[in-house]
């Protein structure tokens, strides 16, 4: 099988996409004064815009600009992207933010534009989706997603990453493939019941 020919279908891509407007629509619909109060309280509690923007890898290879509830204070002195438990820029607010998923929901805006889905690989940062090659390559195929079987693999990545003396190499020598592994295998056996589970199991941690 080729990198073109492991993909959704055409029947397949458009039932993903309509669930994911119409879900998408409905949740900011229901949660915007969440996100909005968050990003007060972020912007308080970190001194700076409530919003994290970060330049993201999307379908296709096609940048995109990921918006988050910002957790973290910026460090001189620490400036990976690869983000371990224990971490001293995450603030307190900024980790009941992760530990409640708070922070992901701007990211609704991201799936209401078609830059993102609800279910799908997470969207990586140019150094990492841009490193894939042959049949890997099928991973830029779909959308990123907020969620995904990686994620919930690897729900614990941040403790898993503090309890190893070198996180970024660990990261992408061993995370990094295998959630590639996982992400093949989703685009290969995709259904929206799929999704749906995938989006309760998330739901109900």
């Amino acid at each position: 099988m080729t990198t073109s020919e492991l993909a959704l279908s055409p029947f397949q891509a458009f039932l993903k996409r309509f669930f994911d407007f119409l879900v998408a629509l409905l949740g900011l619909l229901a949660v915007w004064w969440l996100i909005v109060s968050a990003w007060l309280a972020a912007s308080w509690d970190t001194r700076s815009n409530g919003f994290f923007v970060q330049m993201r890898v999307g379908r296709g290879g096609k940048p995109f600009r990921v918006v988050k509830i910002k957790t973290m204070r910026p460090s001189r002195e620490l400036t990976s992207t690869v983000t371990a438990s224990g971490d001293p820029r995450i603030t307190p607010l900024g980790r009941f933010f992760r530990k409640t998923k708070i922070d992901e929901l701007p990211q609704l805006w991201n799936v209401l534009l078609g830059q993102m889905s609800f279910v799908g690989p997470r969207p990586d940062v140019p150094g990492y989706a841009d490193k894939l090659e042959g049949i890997e390559r099928a991973v830029l195929n779909v959308r990123p997603g907020i969620t995904g079987p990686a994620t919930l693999k690897y729900r614990d990545e941040e403790a898993l990453l503090a309890s190893v003396d070198d996180p970024e190499a660990y990261n992408r020598e061993v995370i990094f493939p295998d959630k590639v592994q996982i992400n093949l295998d989703y685009i290969r056996h995709w259904s929206l019941g799929r999704d749906l589970r995938y989006i309760l199991a998330t739901v109900i941690g």
